[in-house]
């Protein structure tokens, strides 16, 4: 059985590795010989402490990843987002590996928004807007900028010593950061991600620009939303996996719309595989709903396993 600490995963993970980890996985999650289960979502008796199970399989991988969140941990010197990855043998079905990845979550997650804006996303995209300053939004800010030219970073955050601190690290990449309106961010902005926990609309449609790329992040259980459903009649509509964007992802506002065929969802997959186009012209407006795939946990698991391999 392999073992990998939080330690070393984050020593290992790198955004390159989580690149390719996460095409991996959103090419396995449209191939049809794939599985991924819906999720599974619960809390302890203290409300504010909350974890997440997501399984699934592929020709190559079965496992499971656990999420957890829990608001006290930075008073004991903790982090408040863990990941543990735990791969069964194909064959058997007996343990294969237990990785630890709360770092290797947040990688994990930017890249699936970086593989997708690799196809989605102006090649000239210069300008990106952030909503948030929580832990993801630093990862998801170098992820992008490793894909595009990105030269410009507009954080939307309440004023906070977070915020302040994100736009500081931001800066110190080479990167020019700046706290900002909503409206004036998303009016100036190529790219747009949203990084929140919101249960309401984050900004208008009508700020939108042409040619401008969206992604949603946060929104990955139900009830979450941070983008105005008048927005997505006038984009093209992508995703990870359309069952799960359905049902916890962005997409879980328009499920009637969706099923209804009045709006169409291209998993992102199909277009890195040429089944589907991507962007098409400079003008249009792209969306995509990244809700978080346990495929991507059981790539990246595999992705760390090889590179602790090389490394011996």
């Amino acid at each position: 059985m392999i073992y990998i600490s939080e330690e070393e995963s984050a020593a290992l993970v790198t955004h390159e590795l989580a690149f390719e980890a996460a095409r991996e996985a959103l090419v396995a999650a449209a191939s049809g010989h794939s599985w991924v289960f819906p999720a599974v979502l619960g809390r302890t008796q203290e409300a504010t402490n909350t974890f997440s199970i997501k399984s699934g399989s592929s020709n190559d991988l079965t496992g499971v990843k656990i999420g957890s969140f829990w608001s006290g941990n930075p008073a004991r010197g903790l982090p408040r987002h863990n990941s543990t990855i735990v791969l069964l043998d194909q064959h058997s079905g007996r343990l294969r590996a237990v990785i630890e990845a709360g770092k290797v979550n947040a990688y994990r997650t930017a890249a699936a928004d970086a593989v997708a804006a690799d196809f989605l996303a102006r090649k000239q995209a210069k300008v990106l807007a952030i909503f948030g300053a929580g832990n993801q939004a630093g990862f998801e800010v170098m992820a992008l900028a490793r894909i595009r030219p990105i030269e410009t970073v507009l954080v939307v955050a309440r004023p906070s010593p977070r915020r302040d601190a994100l736009v500081d690290q931001i800066g110190k990449r080479g990167l020019e950061a700046r706290a900002i309106l909503p409206e004036e961010a998303v009016r100036a902005a190529d790219i747009v991600v949203t990084t929140t926990p919101s249960r309401e609309p984050l900004f208008d449609a009508a700020w939108v620009g042409p040619g401008t790329h969206i992604v949603s992040m946060g929104s990955d259980a139900p009830g979450k939303c941070e983008l105005p459903r008048e927005l997505f009649p006038e984009a093209r509509l992508f995703c990870d996996l359309l069952s799960q964007s359905v049902q916890i992802g962005e997409f879980q506002h328009v499920r009637d719309e969706i099923d209804a065929g009045l709006l169409a969802v291209t998993p992102i997959g199909d277009v890195i595989e040429k089944r589907a186009a991507g962007r098409r012209s400079d003008n249009e407006v792209t969306v995509f709903d990244s809700s978080g795939i346990s495929l991507q946990d059981l790539y990246m698991a595999n992705a760390l396993i090889r590179a602790k391999a090389s490394h011996r």
